[in-house]
């Protein structure tokens, strides 16, 4: 049996990092890669018991929840970099309403503690676009209040994750392995630029070693703009299947209701938004990444091979 893990970092001379979402598939691939690096890593869960056996010995699990405050003062307690990778879409009929508090939460608490530097995964996606998506606005709200803290944010704003544990991906999948032939709505034209996981993690890494400066948003995607049905195509041709794709005008709630049965009952709600966004170009109109870090996502071709690949 392992020694319980201690709730405080016990080596003041190493900078210690803070991750929020933990439990979610981009904060569970961070957590092994967190822990090869030069510092103490410190989880926040609300289940520590359930997170524990995921980690190293090494790496501290604090109880916290982003939506009770005074649960984060202690968990913030010296932390030098902050990873805010928290979404309550899955779990809130307003889910809107709790990001925007649960960020707030977070922010004032990174303030007081003295937090160097906030790092966070939100999403692409046109401010100025009037039929920009409840959950595209929302994640865009995040970042703002973030930055508004006051502690310098390091916004990434990303389309699909291609991954084989990424929910948009698993969508998709589920909907090109079970349908041989589709009824999709126009706006499956939309362009979009997903990222390979491995992309994302690559610059969420990199971003704890920017030199200290003011806060940035970053648009990150693959090199290839294409649409959605392009990625059902993709995949279908990886995997040998045969699939037509019939075009109308709307969606309407019968067929996302079809769409929707193909996914577990716990991620319905999350798929719901999910395809609400695909309407929305998600492109990089903004491609300082490419100057800032030496990362060069892979091509979608690519990033869906590499998925396929990590679901065996």
């Amino acid at each position: 049996m392992q020694p319980p893990k201690s709730n405080m970092s016990e080596v003041p001379t190493a900078s210690t990092v803070l991750l929020t979402g933990a439990s979610g598939y981009v904060g569970g691939r961070l957590i092994p890669l967190l822990e090869q690096q030069p510092v103490v890593l410190r989880c926040l869960a609300r289940n520590p018991d359930k997170l524990r056996p995921q980690v190293k010995n090494s790496t501290e699990v604090v109880r916290g929840d982003v939506l009770e405050a005074p649960s984060l003062d202690k968990a913030l307690q010296g932390v030098h970099t902050a990873y805010y990778l928290v979404h309550l879409m899955s779990g809130s009929l307003d889910f809107e309403k709790e990001d925007r508090q649960a960020a707030k939460n977070f922010a004032d608490a990174a303030k007081r503690a003295g937090v160097h530097r906030i790092i966070y995964l939100g999403g692409l996606g046109d401010d100025a676009d009037p039929e920009l998506s409840p959950h595209l606005r929302s994640r865009h709200e995040v970042g703002e209040i973030l930055r508004e803290s006051g502690v310098e944010t390091i916004e990434f704003r990303a389309g699909m994750v291609v991954g084989a544990g990424s929910l948009s991906y698993q969508l998709l999948k589920s909907l090109t392995d079970r349908l041989p032939v589709m009824i999709c709505p126009l706006w499956l034209t939309t362009p979009t630029q997903p990222i390979a996981i491995d992309d994302v993690l690559g610059y969420l890494l990199a971003a704890k070693d920017l030199p200290k400066g003011e806060s940035r948003i970053f648009e990150i995607g693959s090199p290839d703009v294409v649409t959605y049905g392009d990625l059902i195509r993709e995949y279908a041709r990886q995997q040998g299947l045969r699939r037509w794709l019939i075009f109308v005008p709307v969606l309407t709630p019968y067929l996302s209701g079809l769409w929707l049965a193909l996914v577990t009952p716990s991620s319905f709600e999350v798929g719901r938004h999910l395809i609400e966004g695909l309407k929305n170009p998600t492109v990089v109109r903004d491609s300082n990444a490419l100057d800032v870090f030496s990362i060069r996502p892979m091509g979608v071709e690519e990033a869906i091979r590499s998925a396929i690949d990590g679901a065996t």
